[in-house]
């Protein structure tokens, strides 16, 4: 008989188990930072007790956090993508490490409080407003995880190679603060990036618009070499597939095929604006698709085909990217939601499709594939979700269905990490008020 620290162990109401089961009266026994034990029908004895329905910590695979300073700012008159673009980069010039931090400290702490226990951070703000490095070439990247540290949650460093400002363009203004010059010396300079037990490193091509396509092989190497991650934003927008096809003749998933960079390790974030056979090209190599609804819906991106994707063989994950809403369930529902307005028919994805996004295909794609299941030998990395509040009442013997598809991160009442407390009954242990401290972060850059 397995006998615990109480502190070291939890006793769920209800537990979303791996095979997409529900299970009643569930304990979880953590040693370190790991589930020893998850074992249904059993007594609460000395655990701590989780009303309501707990799950497998989410996984936010794409972040980027300096755009939560932009909520509310950016929804008054008309425009697209690119006009909003121009007040992003206002924030990003004014961002120095210590500002990015704080800033990126209490974003992930948001996070947190929504249920998210893992974040892919797709980080390019490296260098001075001028481009000049700093003294410490990855300062940015450190305040980045020293963020998600004291927020209390993993983070995956998806150190971005960002070297031009378009097809046959130089970086200017404040782009010139996320150019290395060179993909090898960006490699170089990622070389130094360090890893920890919560702390993993990941590469990303920011784009076939932002990286000529003959510097993606020094990246490609050094993920290959690292078995890592990488990531890459791929039609997001109408024009950039236009732009693609007249400098290479081919799509930008054509492209990224050509030069070797698709793969099972590779992430296609947001993927909108694809053909047929840029489908069929990502689902027979097993590149993963990361959908950030709530974000390219915010952006007027458009709607990914998200079915056809699955289908084809690529394992989708989910983002909240630019942070107009940081809520993972809001942005499962909406995957399945979304196929509902494009085709008119429901039911695409049921709720262990779209829960596997959220949690154990978001950390595998994030470099985490031990974590984002409740079994024994996985990271203790789970959220808890209320089943007694106005929105979530009456659940009875649907309490999955009506998490996804009615409960938002406001429901999210406790979160454990590596088996560590960060969120209990809805507050956030480290940082007591969150609110407080966005708003003087957003404060201090906007």
């Amino acid at each position: 008989m397995l006998i615990s620290d109480p502190s070291r162990a939890w006793w769920c109401e209800q537990a979303w188990l791996p095979g997409g089961v529900v299970a009643r009266n569930v304990r979880l026994d953590v040693s370190g930072d790991r589930l020893v034990a998850v074992t249904p029908d059993s007594p609460a004895g000395d655990a701590r007790r989780l009303p309501g329905l707990t799950l497998p910590g989410f996984a936010n695979a794409h972040s980027h956090a300096f755009h939560r300073a932009l909520r509310g700012r950016t929804q008054r008159g008309r425009g697209t993508f690119w006009t909003w673009r121009e007040q992003m980069y206002g924030v990003a010039a004014r961002l120095d490490p210590d500002s990015y931090r704080a800033l990126a400290r209490t974003t992930y702490a948001e996070m947190a409080l929504a249920g998210v226990t893992c974040v892919g951070e797709f980080h390019y703000l490296h260098h001075q407003p001028d481009g000049t490095p700093y003294d410490e070439p990855n300062i940015m990247g450190a305040a980045l995880t020293q963020a998600a540290a004291e927020a209390g949650i993993r983070i995956t460093l998806l150190d971005t190679c960002y070297l031009a400002g378009g097809f046959d363009r130089p970086l200017e203004g404040p782009q010139l603060r996320f150019g290395d010059g060179t993909a090898d010396t960006w490699a170089e300079r990622a070389a130094a990036l360090s890893t920890s037990d919560t702390v993993r490193v990941g590469a990303a091509l920011h784009s076939v618009r932002a990286v000529p396509a003959d510097q993606f092989a020094p990246v490609v190497e050094w993920a290959d070499s690292r078995l890592a991650r990488l990531h890459v934003h791929l039609s997001e927008q109408v024009a950039e597939n236009e732009q693609c096809r007249a400098e290479h003749g081919l799509t930008p998933t054509a492209v990224l095929a050509e030069r070797g960079v698709l793969g099972p390790r590779t992430v296609a974030v947001h993927a909108t604006h694809l053909t047929d056979g840029d489908i069929g090209l990502l689902g027979s190599s097993r590149t993963g698709v990361c959908l950030c609804p709530t974000t390219e819906r915010d952006l007027a991106d458009g709607i990914g085909p998200a079915r056809r994707l699955a289908s084809a063989g690529s394992p989708l994950s989910l983002g909240s990217d630019s942070h107009a809403v940081i809520d993972m369930l809001e942005e499962a529902r909406a995957v399945e939601l979304n196929e509902r307005l494009s085709t008119q028919e429901r039911g695409h994805f049921d709720v262990r499709d779209l829960l596997n996004m959220a949690t154990s295909t978001g950390h595998a794609a994030l470099g985490w594939p031990d974590a984002g299941r409740l079994a024994a030998g996985a990271l203790a990395d789970f959220t808890t979700v209320r089943l007694d509040g106005p929105r979530t009442a009456g659940a009875g013997e649907y309490p999955a269905e009506t998490v996804v598809f009615a409960a938002t991160g406001a429901d999210v009442t406790d979160v454990v990490v590596g088996g560590r407390e960060i969120v209990r009954e809805g507050r956030h242990l480290r940082i007591p008020d969150v609110g407080r401290a966005l708003d003087e972060a957003i404060g201090a850059v906007t």
